[in-house]
């Protein structure tokens, strides 16, 4: 499953134990992503709060784009397994798997709206080269009219998939076609 150890739901201990149970509950399994982190419960909790908050939470942006950036932050930084699983849920909201299969293989040639458009430049523009990030890619999605509160989760949940690519391809975490399945999105 890694290269480090996992501590399997069998062998948790009641810290970890709770927390393997409000991931089960808040998204209807566990994920490898999250048993990678095993070792260290509290941030695991910490950082369930942080997917909760930006993938789930109210806000400006809809489910689909949130997935949108997922699967293009993550394809841009070759990351297997997060492509796999927001592509899985990108196709839940977009129903077009030629069209999800395309945004992974090169978003610019798929059919988005302009405020969809707006919002994957972004992602993928602080993904490549943060440095090269100007006030211009704000005033971009800006002029699609996305709010600042808007673009504020645009940058958060990149800077979550970046975060979160790192832990994955960082440790080994590897997927299966059940492991990707039966998630609630």
């Amino acid at each position: 499953m890694t290269w480090i150890e996992v501590v399997g739901e069998s062998e948790a201990s009641d810290e970890l134990k709770s927390v393997y149970e409000r991931i089960k509950g808040a998204r209807g399994k566990l994920s490898n992503i999250m048993q990678v982190q095993s070792l260290n419960p509290k941030a695991m909790a910490a950082h369930l709060d942080l997917y909760m908050a930006l993938l789930f939470d109210r806000s400006g942006l809809t489910r689909a784009e949130r997935e949108l950036i997922a699967v293009v932050v993550s394809a841009s930084n070759e990351c297997e397994y997060c492509v796999s699983h927001h592509a899985t849920a990108l196709q839940a909201y977009w129903k077009d798997e030629t069209r999800v299969r395309a945004a992974i293989h090169d978003y610019t040639k798929v059919e988005l709206s302009a405020r969809e458009r707006a919002v994957a430049d972004y992602a993928v523009a602080l993904t490549r080269d943060p440095g090269c990030v100007t006030e211009r890619n704000i005033l971009a999605m800006r002029a699609e009219g996305l709010s600042d509160a808007e673009i504020l989760n645009v940058n958060m949940i990149t800077a979550y998939f970046n975060f979160v690519n790192r832990i994955a391809m960082g440790l080994g975490a590897d997927f299966s076609p059940e492991e990707v399945a039966g998630y609630r999105y």
